[in-house]
């Protein structure tokens, strides 16, 4: 397997559903002669023409409306947001329109098309540019919501979502866009809906997704120099989420940790957190502890932006206080 950059994953994803399927096609700001603001898209233009790899004007409104338009019509396209907390000047197109017009229209209308983008804090660009709002969209039916964590499954999660009838949307992290990791060779899809185990455990099961995954990984290093074997699922889907591989691994270790970048009210880990304790009750030794974004506004300091989203030394004592 080949080791490339995540936003090279990305990119290739979209050049290999492109060339596979005339319908697909890639709109968003500087998508086209800039590349893209992160270069996801750098070469799409070149490859597929300014028929397919468009720049939109600023208007997350106007271009997420045109390409459910699109959709509507049988085309599907991908929508990239320069940042996912614009995607909230969107917000009445994604939730009200791709996402119930295939219930509205009593399934004669599907909606399939991709919205993806980055997300998340740690880059000193403001409480307004760091929002990570996979937990708010995960509420509403008619989404499916992937957060990947490595180049792999940026890869195989974005193939899967543009195959897919569905509205869905990839929230990436500027954080990961250089990170290198081991790609598949050749045509893969990662299942959405499908957790996947990145480690084995006897002691404790650590719940995370995205950035956090790369965190949690730091962490167990050194809880397994204290003696402490942590099982750490990364859920990769946050809706549909693959509640059986979470279930089975608390049944083992009976203990939890949940890690994630949302806010503590309402966020990911508050839904495992529900949902396991309803279902694995009698299989827990202590109560379950979460380690999310802090419940205020992403601070410019870079110090105290690392205070602000899960870092190793929070998720060390949560799992130390549980195994205790």
């Amino acid at each position: 397997m080949a080791k490339i950059a995540y936003r090279d994953a990305v990119r290739d994803a979209m050049s290999e559903e492109m060339a596979r399927d005339s319908r697909v096609f890639l709109i968003g700001e500087e998508v086209a002669q800039y590349n893209g603001a992160y270069k996801c898209s750098k070469g799409l233009l070149d490859k597929f023409g300014p028929d397919r790899v468009i720049d939109s004007p600023i208007s997350e409104a106007g271009f997420s409306g045109l390409a459910i338009g699109a959709a509507m019509y049988g085309l599907r396209p991908i929508v990239e947001f320069m940042t996912f907390s614009f995607s909230f000047v969107a917000f009445d197109q994604i939730v009200n329109n791709a996402a119930q017009i295939r219930y509205m229209s009593g399934g004669q209308i599907k909606i399939p098309m991709v919205f993806r983008g980055n997300s998340g804090g740690g880059h000193q660009i403001g409480a307004t540019h760091s929002h990570a709002p996979e937990n708010i969209y995960a509420t509403f039916p008619g989404l499916k919501v992937v957060v990947p964590a490595f180049a792999a499954d940026a890869k195989g999660l974005l193939k899967s979502a543009i195959r897919d009838d569905n509205p869905i949307l990839v929230i990436e992290n500027e954080a990961l866009y250089g990170r290198e990791s081991e790609v598949p060779d050749g045509d893969y899809l990662t299942p959405i809906g499908k957790a996947n185990i990145l480690q084995e455990g006897t002691d404790v099961t650590i719940v995370t997704h995205g950035r956090s995954c790369w965190t949690v990984l730091e962490a167990a290093q050194e809880l397994h120099k204290m003696g402490i074997r942590a099982e750490i699922i990364d859920l990769r889907s946050i809706k549909p989420l693959d509640w059986p591989t979470v279930f089975a691994s608390v049944r083992k270790t009976h203990n939890l940790v949940c890690v994630d970048e949302t806010k503590p009210f309402c966020g990911v880990s508050a839904q495992v957190a529900a949902e396991v304790q309803r279902a694995c009750f009698d299989h827990l030794d202590a109560p379950i502890l979460r380690v999310t974004s802090v419940e205020a506004p992403m601070p410019f300091s870079s110090a105290l932006e690392d205070e602000c989203i899960p870092n190793v030394a929070r998720i060390i004592e949560a799992v130390k206080q549980v195994v205790s």
